[in-house]
């Protein structure tokens, strides 16, 4: 009896073993795109009053759990039964990403003046929790689509494993996309707070620590405004990276075409690369953005 829990308990062990190596491989292969969802997720989890940013991000990190437990069974049904969907199904949120990032990206030199005004007149509360809510469901469909391209890329590094290992990785990639990449979001955003005590424990204290504790608190306070619109540029060409990398990767032609051009060299191969991925995001969200402004128009006449 004894023998048999003891030969259990090692199977148990091997398994966690072998999921703990492949889950260091799958998170070296889903890195690129962990950084891509914490930049995308921290320019749309930030522009909220204070009080407000950690219980958005609360319910971000809500909605991204959510989005885990509805792809994980699908991504493993798919894989299993449907895999010729996969492709389709990453090419509608790649073009998603890439209509985001491309209408972000002409806002920075066309912006809209509707939404200036918009802007301006928010002034109700109800206003308030209403566009609150909008950016809410937006960073939660994001969100939607990053993980597809997260939890299809941990799946692809353990597919010809058994399913209790895939299970494992795969549900330990998902979680870390959501905890923490949500978590450092949580304190991003909260740099200020962490300065502003900083500020104030150097009142309290002397010499050169209260000196240092002074600077580092000046800094994280300043640096705030200027890390949000970083990561509001990160994010963006993050979409576009992402979403133009899915049809890069998936069409055929597109990688071909991208092959026979030139490079400046060996060390400049990586360079080319995102500059194609980032184009291809470009040309597609451009063409979406086009497409729906000529429906928004056509509605608007019909009507």
């Amino acid at each position: 009896m004894a023998s048999g829990s003891f030969a259990i308990l090692d199977d148990v062990a091997m398994l966690l073993d072998d999921a703990a190596a492949m889950s260091k491989v799958a998170a070296k292969k889903t890195a690129g795109l962990l950084g891509d969802d914490l930049a995308v997720n921290a320019e749309k989890a930030t522009g909220f009053h204070p009080s407000r940013e950690l219980p958005v991000i609360w319910a971000i990190t809500k909605g991204s759990l959510i989005n885990k437990l509805i792809i994980l069974p699908i991504a493993f049904l798919l894989s299993a039964f449907m895999p010729q969907l996969i492709v389709p199904i990453l090419l509608l949120g790649g073009a998603y990403l890439t209509y985001e990032g491309a209408e972000k990206f002409y806002e920075w030199f066309l912006p809209h003046k509707e939404l200036k005004i918009a802007a301006r007149e928010i002034e109700e509360p109800t206003q308030i929790v209403d566009q609150e809510k909008h950016k809410i469901r937006s960073a939660v469909r994001t969100d939607f689509i990053l993980s597809i391209e997260i939890v299809i890329l941990a799946l692809n590094t353990v597919i010809d494993k058994p399913l209790a290992i895939q299970l494992l990785v795969v549900g330990f990639i998902a979680l870390l996309a959501t905890v923490g990449v949500y978590g450092l979001v949580a304190m991003l955003v909260r740099m200020d707070d962490t300065g502003y005590f900083m500020l104030e424990r150097a009142r309290e204290m002397k010499g050169a620590m209260a000196g240092l504790m002074r600077t580092w608190g000046k800094l994280l306070v300043t640096s705030l405004p200027y890390v949000i619109r970083l990561l509001g540029v990160i994010g963006t060409i993050a979409m576009l990276l992402v979403g133009g990398g899915i049809y890069v990767h998936n069409i055929e032609q597109i990688h071909h075409l991208l092959e026979k051009l030139p490079t400046l060299g060996t060390e400049f191969v990586f360079v080319t690369k995102l500059g194609a991925e980032f184009a291809a995001g470009l040309v597609v969200g451009t063409v979406l953005v086009v497409l729906m402004m000529i429906a928004k128009r056509a509605k608007s006449m019909v009507s």
